[in-house]
């Protein structure tokens, strides 16, 4: 019999508050906890959590205290209360629970931590005395619908400029009713008992707020001891199939190189670039190299691999690099141009030949399977490509499978179905063994992503129901099923 360790979490917070560098303490007692529906190692990876973290602690109004996602729930302690890393107070002695959201699959991380704090899960079942609940984050580009059941109000788009409004009428005095009334009557909050489906524009903030950066280092942060700072906001990109394209009419914008470089603390030794499109910014090689000869090692978030040539190569080999990392997408040119990737054959094959000329020891290449109308041909035409490279440098495939997003021409798409995604991978397993090392992202989980990714108020409650029955795939198929989702193909042999 296998006996798990338990795991006192106050200890862990002890030890990784004590090891954090750039902590911003308040003796203000906190009313709001934030809250981040994955481990601590993620959400301190995050810019957007760490950049609200930063701007309330940094406001004299308010302070938070943040509370994460257990590592590993049963060794926690399955069923107890996750608990505040500063005051080791649970989520409901809060007046505010704030989530950032990065996307779909959290939801029931979500559901589960407010269930542990004896929360109710359904907002029409909470009363005054409960915390209010309110949600942003990444997932608020592209569809929070399914979220309606559970949360109080949430802000849509970019929290900076509309941030501390929200949190001064959240805890306003008065009944929770007339609270929602003044969240509601905000020109980026969706408050959803009030609002229905209709979703209001997303905040856009100014830019003289920009760039985003993250006060915190850790060493138990997925980017280790690494200080975050933003690039570039946005994307001028048209790629069908992400959220990002174009910042939905807003372009591209460009942080100047003075601005980054001020905010970098002179003691960082790693530096993360951030952005949807940082290979982009016209002075990113400037910024690299400037980087490198303060003796920082230089992670960049996105790297497009028709930039990948020499002078940006060679800066970020000088600034520690030893893998690339970049995007095929489309698994041959038709899809690529289907989806307006933009991305060929000759990009990723100049750009690994580019690398392995700056002694650069590995590339790794991400690849979406599933896109409309794919068929075996083009992972035949794919495989064909990663030998190619292979040849030049050691190749690391990452494949998930594609997820249709509200707000994209590919929104209507549908899934490829689980038995087309699996015989597509396995196809590249087999004509890449010994080629390429390749990694898939499960192919169940993705179908529920698709699911919530398109839903509304009603996947969301079936995400509650699957929750309940135990939150396994099985129990999310048959939940999905009964709205008439099904994660099979209907027609699994046209290839």
């Amino acid at each position: 019999m296998i006996v798990r360790r338990s795991i006192d979490p106050r200890s862990v917070a002890r030890s990784r508050l004590s090891d954090e560098i750039g902590r911003i303490d308040r003796s203000l007692p906190p009313r709001i906890a934030l809250t981040y529906p994955s481990p601590y190692r993620v959400a301190m990876s995050s810019l957007g959590f760490q950049t609200v973290y930063r701007r309330i602690q940094q406001s004299g109004q308010e302070t938070v205290a943040r509370v994460f996602a257990p590592d590993d729930p049963p060794a926690w302690g399955q069923g107890s209360a996750d608990l505040s890393y500063e005051t080791a107070a649970p989520l409901h002695a809060f007046a505010l629970v704030a989530f950032s959201i990065a996307y779909e699959l959290e939801l029931a991380s979500m559901l589960g931590m407010l269930s542990r704090a004896g929360i109710p899960l359904l907002g029409a079942e909470r009363d005054g005395d409960s915390p209010l609940i309110v949600a942003g984050g990444p997932l608020t580009f592209s569809n929070p619908l399914p979220l309606a059941p559970f949360v109080d109000a949430v802000l849509i788009g970019e929290a900076e400029d509309e941030l501390m409004d929200l949190v001064d009428r959240a805890l306003a005095a008065g009944s929770k009713a007339h609270r929602l009334e003044q969240l509601a009557t905000m020109g980026s909050v969706w408050v959803p008992s009030l609002h229905g489906d209709r979703l209001p524009q997303a905040a856009i903030c100014h830019t003289e707020q920009l760039p985003a950066w993250a006060p915190i280092r850790t060493p138990h942060a997925e980017l280790r001891d690494m200080f975050l700072v933003e690039a570039v906001r946005g994307c001028s990109r048209r790629c069908h199939y992400c959220v990002m394209r174009g910042q939905k009419g807003r372009g591209m914008r460009i942080i100047p190189k003075e601005r980054i470089m001020d905010r970098i603390p002179s003691e960082a030794r790693k530096v993360g670039l951030v952005g949807a499109s940082v290979s982009d910014h016209p002075h990113i090689v400037s910024v690299v190299e400037t980087l490198a000869d303060r003796g920082c090692h230089v992670g960049l978030s996105s790297l497009r691999p028709e930039r990948l040539r020499e002078p940006l190569v060679r800066a970020l080999r000088a600034a520690g690099a030893k893998t690339i990392t970049t995007a095929m997408d489309g698994s041959s040119q038709r899809l690529r141009d289907l989806i307006e990737r933009n991305t060929t054959a000759e990009h990723l094959l100049l750009a690994a030949q580019t690398c392995r000329q700056a002694r650069i020891e590995r590339l790794k290449l991400y690849l979406m399977v599933g896109l409309p109308g794919e068929t075996t041909r083009d992972m035949e035409e794919c495989a064909a490509l990663v030998r190619e490279l292979s040849r030049l440098l050691p190749i690391s495939l990452g494949i998930s499978t594609f997820c249709a997003k509200v707000g994209t021409p590919l929104q209507t798409a549908p899934f490829a179905g689980i038995d087309v995604a699996q015989r597509h991978i396995k196809t590249l397993r087999r004509a890449l063994a010994g080629k390429a090392e390749v990694r898939a992202t499960s192919i169940r989980w993705a179908w529920v992503e698709h699911v919530l990714a398109g839903g509304s108020a009603s996947e969301g409650l079936a995400v509650f129901e699957a929750e309940r029955r135990g939150g396994t795939f099985s129990d999310y198929r048959k939940a999905f099923e009964k709205l008439g989702h099904t994660p099979f193909s209907a027609h699994p042999g046209d290839d």
